[in-house]
């Protein structure tokens, strides 16, 4: 397969490669120690947070250094949070339910983000629907400190976009993995429209053509063997 990288994927294949070398194991789980007496944290400075969903984990960098951690909550199975490499484009402070402040990605299948919560007891766990969760404290803090946008990098797994493996995608999905598949459909002429992210009307009528012009059983299930027949394959 040739792969064809544009700004945003080398950016984010850099990035995956410098934790793999400086902290991120074979399984995808970041073990970072963060020094005890870490430089004094600043707004303005240039940061860059990654958030690791099997370990709840949220590390924030400077100058390709962590230097501190927040336990946070992802999403549940049914409502994972979003792979992959996003922006802040929304700062704002919002009701108590949110824990009075909100950092917006900038996600094309939804409307995801950080934010504090009510219920402090479910952090650590995966309990949200998509958003990462924070002890209030933890976001008000991380809200003084990081600006418009600051990347933020979400991974869960080993497998890229696709997260712990294969799944069968249906109507109505959402995800990165959603997302990646648009993509692919489209370069190879199939035409799903701009990749949103959601599995609608539009891609379904072209994994049909796909799977007819492939010897598949044509449905609306994106299995594993239609994923492998496009060039995906699973990779540690």
């Amino acid at each position: 397969m040739v792969w064809k990288f544009n700004r945003k994927t080398l950016t984010v294949f850099a990035l995956l490669c410098f934790l793999t070398v400086s902290g991120m194991s074979a399984s995808g789980t970041a073990t970072y120690e963060i020094p005890e007496t870490s430089e004094k944290l600043k707004p303005g400075m240039k940061y860059m947070i990654m958030v690791d969903c099997e370990t709840h984990t949220l590390y924030l960098f400077h100058e390709g250094k962590a230097i501190k951690k927040y336990t946070v909550a992802c999403g549940k199975k049914d409502t994972p949070s979003p792979i992959g490499l996003w922006k802040i484009v929304n700062k704002a402070r919002w009701g108590e339910g949110f824990g009075g402040y909100w950092l917006g990605l900038n996600v094309t299948w939804g409307m995801y983000g950080l934010h504090g919560t009510l219920k402090p007891t479910s952090i650590g766990r995966n309990s949200s629907h998509g958003c990462i969760r924070m002890q209030n404290r933890d976001i008000a803090e991380l809200y003084r400190l990081v600006s418009y946008g600051t990347e933020v990098l979400i991974v869960n797994g080993e497998f890229g976009v696709f997260g712990k493996g294969f799944r069968n995608i249906t109507p109505g999905d959402r995800g990165a993995d959603v997302f990646a598949v648009q993509r692919q459909l489209n370069r190879l002429g199939y035409d799903c429209g701009k990749p949103d992210g959601i599995y609608g009307e539009r891609m379904k009528k072209a994994v049909f053509e796909f799977q007819k012009d492939h010897g598949l059983l044509v449905s609306n299930i994106i299995t594993r063997s239609m994923l492998e027949k496009m060039g995906f394959r699973e990779f540690e």
